[in-house]
């Protein structure tokens, strides 16, 4: 399935990071500027429940261990389902958050998907964030259905660390 219309435009290489607002699994209120000072990869996805979705996660878990960069999970999955998942999974490396109250991905970053079957959910997207809130990286999967270039992230975020 090819990647679909985003609301977009995606906040680009060398952009400021806009502001975006979060549910962490625990229900609590988080923010990307709550990371202020940290390395971000910051990964969006229509959601947890789905194949591709579930080993992306698996994937960064393992792999963020390795780069010192915080990773953070966007979806619009309710954060009880990102919790079940992480507990499940014993994902300690990546924080879950969940765009279902703010939309602030799906509608500040234009990740959200605009049209189609997969309308209202969010696109496979990667960004790196630098220390100071700048875009370093961007990465839109070819399609939908394609996991992220893992490597070409976490290489682009050691090279901030």
């Amino acid at each position: 399935m090819p990647q679909p219309a985003f609301h977009g435009p995606l906040p680009a290489v060398g952009t400021v990071a806009p502001a975006l607002r979060y549910v962490n699994s625990d229900r609590q209120e988080k923010s990307l500027a709550d990371h202020k000072g940290e390395v971000v990869v910051l990964t969006a996805f229509p959601s947890v429940d789905t194949k591709v979705c579930a080993m992306q996660t698996r994937a960064f878990n393992k792999k963020a261990a390795e780069t010192g960069a915080r990773v953070l999970t966007i979806s619009m999955d309710l954060p009880f389902a990102l919790g079940r998942f992480c507990a499940a999974e014993g994902i300690a490396n990546v924080e879950a958050g969940s765009d279902f109250r703010h939309r602030d991905a799906a509608l500040v970053w234009g990740a959200g998907i605009s049209e189609g079957p997969m309308e209202g959910v969010l696109g496979r997207i990667t960004w790196v964030i630098d220390r100071e809130g700048v875009v370093r990286y961007l990465e839109v999967a070819p399609e939908l259905g394609a996991e992220p270039d893992y490597e070409a992230a976490l290489a682009a975020a050691k090279k901030l660390l």
